[in-house]
């Protein structure tokens, strides 16, 4: 018999939505990664997205002048941060605030996101959330259509009894 440490049975409790495809009877640990890729569970977050492990080596980045509204501070400082993976050739450009800090930070967030596409296609969580949103939507506007063409109706319904000629008395 196997015996697990304690560490392992706790990750095992962990729901397995959370790792990349893994039948749900071996333990997390023991679960081969994708080729080439390293995973992270992004704990504490709300949702719960594993996206693929950022390695610097693998990074090149570059502080460029940003473009758009802002006049001096954006025009004579180089706070917008490009950032390429070299392996697949993605690159993010991320010029959001002014601070060069925040901006790679959120550069490297957006290329988690993007990498994460990038390897697992249309099964990547960021893609299936979007498309479960959009039905959310389309739902939800088909009830108000609905909703809206059983009012008509009903207008008309009321329009025709109320016409003289018409007593239901």
């Amino acid at each position: 018999m196997l015996r697990l440490s304690p560490f392992i049975r706790c990750m095992d409790s962990m729901p397995s939505r959370l790792i990349w495809g893994a039948p749900r009877c071996v333990p997390i640990l023991l679960r081969p990664l994708p080729p080439g890729l390293a995973c992270v569970l992004a704990a504490g977050k709300k949702d719960m997205i594993d996206f693929p492990v950022l390695n610097e080596d693998e990074l090149e980045e570059q502080f460029v002048r940003g473009s758009g509204p802002g006049g001096q501070a954006t025009n004579k400082t180089s706070n917008c941060v490009v950032l390429k993976h070299i392996p697949s050739g993605t690159v993010v450009k991320c010029h959001q605030t002014r601070s060069v800090d925040i901006n790679r930070k959120r550069a490297r967030e957006i290329m988690q996101v993007k990498l994460d596409v990038v390897y697992k296609g249309e099964l990547s969580e960021v893609l299936v959330k979007k498309k479960e949103s959009e039905l959310r939507k389309q739902e939800k506007r088909r009830k108000a259509n609905e909703t809206l063409e059983r009012k008509r109706l009903f207008r008309e319904t009321l329009a025709a009894n109320a016409k003289p000629g018409n007593d239901n008395v």
